[in-house]
C-alpha cells in the first residue's frame, strides 16, 4: 500500500473539520410538524386548533390565549416551565424530551405572529 502525500491527509482532515464545524454549528430548528402533533395531542383539547383557548375544557380552565401580549411576552424559560411544570390549572407534561418542549415553545410563538 502506497502513502499518502501529507498534503493530501492535511487537506482530508481540512474538510472533515469543515463538515464537522458546519453540522455542528447549525442553527437547530423547530420539527413543525412534530410541534404540531405534539400540540394536537397535548395541548388542543384546552387551548384548541387557534390557540385561543376557547374550547369547553380550556373555558372551564380558562386556558390563556397563545396570540394574547401576555402570552407571548413570556420568555422561552418561562413557557418552557409552564409546559414541563405546569402552570395553574395546567398539568407538567414531564414525559415531553426538552426537544419536544422547545418545539412547543416555537409553535405557541407562531400563534403570535397569525394575529
Amino acid at each position: 500500500m502506497r502513502k499518502k502525500p501529507n498534503w493530501i491527509k492535511a487537506t482530508m482532515m481540512a474538510a472533515v473539520a469543515l463538515v464537522a464545524v458546519a453540522f455542528l454549528n447549525a442553527p437547530a430548528k423547530a420539527d413543525a410538524a412534530a410541534a404540531e402533533a405534539t400540540y394536537k395531542a397535548k395541548c388542543a383539547m384546552c387551548h384548541g386548533p387557534d390557540g385561543k383557548g376557547e374550547t369547553p375544557t380550556g373555558k372551564t380552565m380558562k386556558a390563556g390565549d397563545f396570540a394574547s401580549e401576555a402570552v407571548q411576552k413570556m420568555s422561552d424559560a418561562d413557557l418552557t416551565d409552564a409546559i414541563s411544570k405546569g402552570k395553574g390549572k395546567m398539568p407538567a407534561y414531564k414525559t415531553l424530551t426538552p426537544d419536544q418542549v422547545k418545539d412547543l415553545v416555537a409553535y405557541v410563538r407562531a400563534f403570535g405572529k397569525k394575529k
